[in-house]
């Protein structure tokens, strides 16, 4: 079967299947028309452990490989996301993580997702199905910032202020990397967060939650019931773990 349908935004060319006539007008196809063709994408809702946080799931990749995008502001969106820069128009937006095929959307607490969850999903699934492209340059990743309390896993759980100056190259800091790869991220991800190794330091395994994972309720149980016992179980020089910048 040839190439069929509709090529460009204002069904200017209709090809017909295997004619000399539809190949040729097929080469008249400006570029600009082929960019701009619709990506039919299906996008699904899912709640997350953080209440705040409402995780959307598309049925192909937002952002390539392994990457990550976090934004905070709309301002930090600009050159790097325009889904972000799109979101941030939401009033009650107040974050936006992009990571694999997921996008987590963090609300302030002005309204419940039962309220505007439905629309949210709705309209992410219109804007990637009318652009190919949701994350257009990877941001470079965040610098260190002094903690707050919105920053912290839970009551009693302060983050704890990591700068880059403070991390000094460890012969066990690979195998702390792997570990949280291969039994922590999946699981992290699943509920519309990330986790990223900064240091080890005196026993201390250091950590920065983002997406669902920051100021998450549940992060105090994640860390302490989770991580800490996978790590010290595995890994002898491991004492305990905490949440950094």
């Amino acid at each position: 079967m040839g190439f069929r349908g509709s090529v460009s935004k204002g069904a200017r060319y209709r090809v017909a299947p295997e004619s000399a006539q539809g190949r040729a007008r097929v080469k008249n196809v400006r570029l600009f028309d082929i960019r701009h063709m619709s990506t039919p994408t299906s996008v699904y809702a899912e709640m997350t452990p953080n209440p705040e946080v409402m995780k959307f799931v598309a049925d192909r990749p937002l952002i390539d490989g392994n990457a990550q995008a976090e934004f905070t502001s709309k301002a930090e969106c600009a050159g790097h996301s325009s889904l972000a820069e799109e979101l941030f128009n939401f009033p009650f937006v107040i974050g936006v993580f992009i990571s694999g095929a997921f996008v987590s959307v963090t609300k302030d607490d002005s309204l419940g997702w039962e309220m505007i969850a439905m629309q949210m999903r709705e309209y992410i699934q219109q804007w990637l199905t009318e652009h190919p492209v949701a994350v257009e340059k990877v941001p470079p990743a965040r610098a260190a910032a002094p903690p707050s309390p919105e920053a912290a896993p839970a009551a009693g759980e302060p983050v704890v202020a990591l700068a880059d100056s403070d991390i000094v190259p460890t012969e066990h800091d690979q195998a702390i990397a792997d570990l949280l790869e291969e039994f922590v991220r999946p699981a992290v991800e699943a509920d519309g967060g990330a986790i990223d190794f900064r240091a080890f330091i005196d026993g201390t395994v250091h950590v920065r939650l983002r997406g669902a994972c920051a100021g998450c309720p549940s992060s105090t149980a994640t860390l302490k019931d989770g991580i800490e016992r996978l790590l010290t179980s595995k890994l002898d020089v491991v004492q305990s773990v905490v949440a950094s910048t």
